[in-house]
């Protein structure tokens, strides 16, 4: 992966983003954890609305956890911590991590070899938070690519959210062409046993 890949703002970080704003009344007070955060938009929007906010990229990408550190200092919060978790690994940060509500992540769903690293990470954070809810946006870039049986594996469920629903069916969005013709899916992942609330 380009090690530049998490200094842009990509479409489906600007269609997450709307799914926050269209939702800023739920957020205050929430505990929410970016993962593979880049430019953090959606964490940024979420923090805005009134939610505890931590972001997090790669501990290995040191230009993606400065991404998120700039965009914090541009967007006056320079509160919000910023943590090194790689996907897959049992690492310290991941273990003293606070109790979270919502877990975002932006086209996290990029490189399919990363896949199961990410949905295992998911899968012990939900697992530690039996309530909280995955919120992710990814592009279909592949008919091939799918994370169904992974779901399965890890005993996750996930629900489709149409974009219609929250206003993100339109090429430009939110004063930004970014979407444009791509094609952005939305889908909100929980524990399989858990009701999701």
């Amino acid at each position: 992966l380009d090690s530049h890949y998490g200094t842009y703002v990509w479409p489906c970080a600007v269609v997450l983003a709307q799914y926050l704003w269209v939702h800023r009344r739920s957020l205050p007070g929430k505990r929410v954890l970016e993962v593979g955060a880049g430019v953090s938009l959606p964490g940024v929007v979420a923090a805005k609305c009134g939610a505890e906010v931590v972001l997090s990229d790669g501990e290995e990408l040191p230009r993606c956890l400065q991404s998120c550190r700039r965009s914090c200092l541009a967007n006056r919060l320079p509160h919000i911590p910023v943590l090194g978790l790689t996907w897959g690994r049992a690492s310290p940060e991941l273990l003293a991590l606070p109790p979270v509500d919502i877990i975002l992540g932006s086209d996290v769903f990029f490189d399919p070899k990363d896949f199961e690293d990410i949905l295992i990470t998911i899968y012990f954070l939900l697992e530690k938070n039996p309530h909280a809810q995955f919120w992710t946006t990814y592009q279909v870039r592949s008919a091939d690519w799918s994370i169904e049986a992974l779901l399965c594996k890890w005993k996750l469920k996930s629900i489709l959210v149409p974009l219609h629903s929250f206003s993100a069916d339109k090429e430009h969005l939110a004063s930004s062409s970014l979407p444009g013709r791509h094609t952005i899916e939305m889908m909100i992942i929980s524990l399989a046993q858990s009701d999701g609330t």
